[in-house]
């Protein structure tokens, strides 16, 4: 669910992302804050009249009038509201600096506000190539307006010298400014070959746009993985049939990116009524583009030919060892085990459980539909791993669900499917499939598998919605796609968590009434195939460029403060020489 299992996690990072204000309320704090230094100027005898609006305001007023056009004919990208609040934060910069060498002494006031715009400069480099264009190169003059401004109105108001040591500290801050980029980009860069500006540059770019740049990235640091993936297809006498995938990928990382918007693609691919389940896959199991999911398809459609459709079903039993609670049904040759740990945390599983799973079932069963149904989110974001108890209980669970299947008696069943899509979007946990709904019914008995296409279920929400559907027939589970189309900047996105519950209840229980108002007569026919050659993140890949990020994280506190040092002690020297 989350972005990554190590140390840093999207979500984490996703506090430093926010809308900008809009841009009249930028510039009316710009206007204002000149307003009250030109007071203060004037209270305190200052011989330099409208010091705050000449100083501060104007090369704020020309950073935010400039920037934008510049950056646009430079090939990059930039809304006034973020050039705004840019030249907003320089302002501040430049007014905090300015006056703290004033404060010490009034004469030092034209060296602390050269200090200010060389610093100003290097700041402004460092946003530019972050949010608009990385090459440090096609943002120099942007970034400079704000400075160069300033530097042109000191030159009028303060001493001969001034315009050339304001221009000498600005190409000091500037290269150490670069200086300390490269230094942070360089791990990245060595060990995955991304620049991390650029994929900053994209990262933003796909949230104000839509872009999918992104996967560009993705495909450079993937690997090719062979996945088998089982299918269960429900062919009704009349009507829609029901595609029921258990895909072994993961659907992620953000968005629309890779795979994140998978059940809508597959959907788009097939006229059955298609429900994308989760099946066993991390986010090392995340397709690096959305055009990997043609693989995905191809594989189902080769072993459409191979299908043998049987009108015979089990009842659906349930079963508990430890935590993990499995609901298993026969379809013929076909077992389908649903599992969940709620109300405990219910997570990714490793694909190496999977595995396992399905080698113990095909000694009884051809094909093991091990669905994960990913449904109770308890706030800590962690893998299911080989050797660990809850991967021992998950195995257990299902061993016990393939011995007991291979003796169940089957029956004729009917089967009716549904899907309700309510009025709740993407930002509330809800992906474009809505709410799915399949009910098989055998040997008299109603089995609802409710899917929901979203990230995982807030913990507490899966019991209310179960116990509702539970009202209309005899046995349920409630599963996720784990579709990161709902998440873009935090992978805390549950259903539950922004819609209460009981608002999804009437659309549920909707759902459910038109799936056994459906149900017919039918047959199903199971099916294992090899999705070959998918391109995903790759094992541990996520890890290793968490792990990265973390230690640049960690240089960055000091890093900045010995460059800024550094800039400031060569400033230093050159205002002694030059005045």
């Amino acid at each position: 669910m989350g972005f990554v299992s190590g140390d840093v996690k999207i979500e984490r990072l996703s506090r430093f992302f926010f809308v900008a204000p809009s841009w009249p309320v930028s510039l009316a704090i710009i206007i204002i804050l000149g307003i009250v230094i030109d007071g203060a100027s004037l209270r305190s005898g200052q011989h330099i009249r409208f010091f705050g609006s000449l100083c501060f305001t104007l090369p704020a007023l020309a950073g935010f009038l400039i920037t934008k056009p510049l950056v646009r004919l430079l090939s990059g990208q930039i809304t006034l509201n973020r050039s705004a609040l840019l030249s907003l934060a320089c302002t501040v910069f430049l007014i905090i600096i300015s006056l703290a060498g004033m404060v010490v002494s009034i004469p030092l006031l034209p060296f602390s506000y050269a200090i200010a715009l060389g610093f100003i400069f290097g700041i402004r480099l460092v946003v530019l190539a972050a949010i608009a264009d990385y090459r440090l190169i096609r943002m120099t003059l942007p970034a400079f307006v704000q400075s160069g401004v300033g530097i042109l109105i000191g030159m009028v108001l303060f001493t001969p010298p001034f315009g050339l040591f304001a221009t000498l500290s600005t190409i000091v801050f500037g290269i150490g400014f670069v200086l300390l980029i490269w230094a942070l980009d360089r791990p990245l860069y060595r060990a995955f070959h991304i620049h991390g500006l650029n994929f900053l540059n994209t990262f933003l770019a796909h949230i104000t746009d839509g872009s999918k740049t992104m996967e560009d990235f993705f495909h450079e640091i993937g690997e090719e993985v062979y996945v088998p993936q089982v299918n269960l297809l429900f062919r009704p006498e009349n009507g829609r049939g029901v595609l029921f995938i258990v895909p072994n990928i993961h659907p992620g990382p953000l968005g629309e990116i890779g795979g994140g918007n998978l059940p809508n693609y597959l959907q788009s691919s097939f006229s059955e009524l298609v429900m994308v389940s989760h099946g066993t896959a991390t986010h090392d199991f995340n397709l690096v583009a959305e055009d990997e999911i043609e693989k995905i398809i191809r594989a189902i459609r080769k072993a459409e030919s191979a299908l043998v459709f049987s009108d015979k079903a089990s009842r659906s039993h349930r079963y508990q060892y430890g935590s993990v609670s499995v609901l298993y049904q026969v379809f013929n040759d076909t077992i389908l085990i649903v599992s969940t740990r709620s109300p405990e945390k219910t997570e990714d599983i490793d694909l190496g459980v999977g595995m396992a799973i399905m080698a113990e079932g095909h000694r009884a069963f051809p094909h093991v539909a091990f669905v994960d149904a990913h449904n109770c989110f308890t706030g800590d974001i962690s893998t299911v791993q080989p050797g660990t108890l809850s991967a021992l209980e998950y195995h257990s669970a299902a061993l016990h669900a393939i011995e007991e299947g291979m003796r169940l008696e089957q029956s004729r069943f009917r089967f009716g499917s549904a899907q309700v899509i309510p009025p709740f979007s993407r930002k509330e946990g809800f992906g474009d499939q809505g709410l799915e709904v399949l009910v098989i019914e055998a040997g008299e008995q109603k089995t609802a598998y409710v899917l929901i296409d979203g990230n995982n279920v807030q913990a507490g929400v899966r019991d209310i919605l179960r116990t509702s559907v539970l009202n209309l027939v005899e046995e349920a589970e409630i599963m996720t796609t784990d579709s990161h189309v709902v998440n873009v900047l935090s992978g805390k996105n549950p259903v539950g968590y922004h819609v209460d519950p009981e608002l999804i209840l009437p659309y549920l229980d909707q759902a459910v009434k038109e799936a056994i108002n459906n149900l017919s007569w039918g047959e199903a026919a199971g099916s294992t195939t090899l999705c070959e050659r998918v391109r995903v993140f790759g094992s541990q890949r996520m890890v290793q460029m968490a792990s990265t990020v973390n230690a640049m994280i960690l240089f960055i506190p000091p890093l900045s403060a010995a460059v800024l040092l550094l800039a400031f002690l060569l400033s230093l020297m050159l205002y002694m020489i030059i005045i």
